[in-house]
C-alpha cells in the first residue's frame, strides 16, 4: 500500500557545519527559509505548489513558537500552515510519516518538509520556581544539559552506547572498524568532485546575521577529518574503564534540509526525472529498554517492514542514523544486514548530526543511492533520546526506457 510519493529530486540539503563553525551565528529558521527559498527555485518548484507545511526543528530559536507558518511565510508560501515537530534525533523520520499520513488521508496533497537546527550556541533558559527560597528559579542549558541526562534513565547518552557494548560485547577496535569503514563509504561520496553529493546538497550563499549579505560560500560538509588506524589507535574510552572513545561516536553540527512528500500525479509533475517513482511504503517505531538507546533502531525496523508487507530480505540499501558505531554492530548482528552495505556514501557517524535535519539528509542520500543503482528498497533506521527509534521504508522505481 503506498503511503505518498516522493518526486525525484525535490530534496535538498545543506552541507552540514561544525560545532561552533561557519553557521553557528545564524537563527536556524531563517536560514532554513534561506535555503528553501533558493532550492525550491532552482528546482522549478513554486511556493503555490503547496497546500501543507511541516517544520522539524529540536533546538529552540528566537520567536520558534510561531513555528511552521513563519518559515513558510518568509519563503512566499504565506498560506500554508501545518505544525512543528520534535521528536528528538527522529524529528525526520516523524515528519515523513506525518507527511505520508495527510496525502493518503486526502487531507494535504502536496506537503513541505523543512528541517533545521542550530546545536551551536544552544539556548540558555532560565524556568522561575516562585514557591523556591527566594524565587530562585531553574537554569538549563538546552543541549549541552540534554545530552548528558535522560531525567527517565538519569544517564547520558553516551552512557547507553555503553550499555549496548557491554550487552552485545562490542570492544573499541570493533568500533573503529567500523569508523574505518564509514569513513571510506563516505570519501566515495566526494569522489569525481563530489558528483554524488552534488545530486543533492546546495552550494550555501552563508548570509551574515542580518540576513543582508553573502559573508561566506559553504560547498561541503565541514569539521569531517580523515580518519586513520593511527590516529583512531590514539584515542582512548570517554568513560573510565569504557569502550566507546570520540572517534566512535558522530559530532554536533549545524544545518538544515528540505524534502516533498505528495501524491503520484503530483510526484510525476515536480520529479527532476518523471521516469524515476519514489514511493513511501512503511513506517516503525519502538522503543528499547531503558538505558538501551543503540537497540531501539531494530524494533523499529522491524515493525517498519512489517508495515510494509516485506522483511529485511528484500531490502537493497540502508541508511542509519548512527550516533555510535554501536549501532551499526546491533542492527547487523540483530537483522543479518552485512555491516559493509549500510550507510554507503556516508552517515551521521562520519558527518555529523544537527539532530531534527540528520535523519532526511540521510532518507535524501538513501533515495540516491537507490536511484544510482537502478532502483530498490531502501530503509532509513535512527535512535532518538529516550531510548527510541524509528524507521522509514520506501522503494525507487526507475521506469525510464
Amino acid at each position: 500500500m503506498s503511503r505518498g510519493y516522493i518526486p525525484y529530486g525535490a530534496y535538498w540539503s545543506t552541507p552540514f557545519a561544525k560545532w561552533q563553525g561557519t553557521l553557528s551565528h545564524l537563527h536556524s529558521l531563517r536560514l532554513a527559509a534561506h535555503t528553501a527559498t533558493a532550492a525550491l527555485k532552482e528546482r522549478g518548484i513554486p511556493a503555490e505548489a503547496f497546500d501543507h507545511g511541516i517544520l522539524g526543528t529540536t533546538v529552540p530559536q528566537r520567536n520558534a513558537f510561531y513555528g511552521l507558518p513563519w518559515v513558510t511565510g518568509m519563503i512566499g508560501a504565506a498560506g500554508v500552515g501545518g505544525p512543528t515537530i520534535n521528536q528528538a534525533c527522529a524529528t525526520s523520520a516523524r515528519m515523513v510519516q506525518s507527511a505520508s499520513q495527510e496525502v493518503a488521508g486526502g487531507s494535504a496533497a502536496c506537503v513541505l518538509l523543512i528541517a533545521a537546527d542550530r546545536t551551536s550556541n544552544g539556548p540558555h533558559i532560565y524556568y522561575p520556581a516562585p514557591n523556591a527560597p527566594g524565587g530562585t528559579g531553574e537554569a538549563e542549558n538546552w543541549v549541552l544539559d540534554n545530552f548528558g541526562h535522560d531525567p527517565f534513565a538519569g544517564n547520558a547518552m553516551i552512557e547507553t552506547a555503553e550499555a549496548v557494548a557491554a550487552r552485545y560485547q562490542i570492544d573499541t577496535a570493533q568500533q573503529h572498524a567500523v569508523v574505518l569503514m564509514r569513513d571510506d563509504q563516505y570519501r566515495d561520496a566526494l569522489a569525481d568532485d563530489r558528483a554524488f553529493q552534488r545530486r543533492y546538497m546546495v552550494t550555501l550563499a552563508v548570509p551574515d546575521v542580518g540576513f543582508r549579505k553573502t559573508v561566506a560560500t559553504l560547498e561541503t560538509d565541514e569539521g569531517v577529518f580523515p580518519t586513520t588506524v593511527e590516529g583512531l589507535a590514539k584515542l582512548k574510552p570517554v568513560r573510565p574503564e569504557g569502550t566507546v572513545t570520540f572517534g566512535g561516536q558522530t559530532h554536533p553540527a549545524d544545518g538544515n534540509a528540505g524534502m516533498v512528500v505528495t501524491t503520484r500525479d503530483r510526484a510525476r509533475d515536480l520529479s527532476r526525472d518523471p521516469g524515476i517513482v519514489v514511493e513511501l511504503l512503511g513506517f516503525g517505531q519502538a522503543r528499547a529498554e531503558k538505558g538501551f538507546m543503540p537497540a531501539a533502531p531494530v524494533p523499529a525496523a522491524r515493525k517498519a517492514l512489517h508495515d510494509a508487507g516485506l522483511t529485511i530480505g528484500d531490502v537493497d540499501a540502508v541508511k542509519a542514523h548512527n550516533p555510535f558505531a554501536v549501532n551499526d554492530i546491533v542492527f547487523a548482528r540483530e537483522t543479518g544486514f552485512p555491516l559493509e552495505r549500510m550507510n554507503n556514501y556516508g552517515c551521521s557517524l562520519i558527518w555529523g548530526h544537527p539532530q531534527g535535519p540528520t535523519g532526511l539528509r540521510a532518507m535524501i542520500e538513501l533515495i540516491e543511492e537507490l536511484a544510482q543503482r537502478g532502483g530498490g528498497v531502501g530503509l532509513f533506521q535512527g535512535c532518538a533520546a529516550g531510548d527510541t527509534g524509528m524507521a522509514v521504508v520506501l522503494r525507487v522505481t526507475d521506469g525510464r526506457p
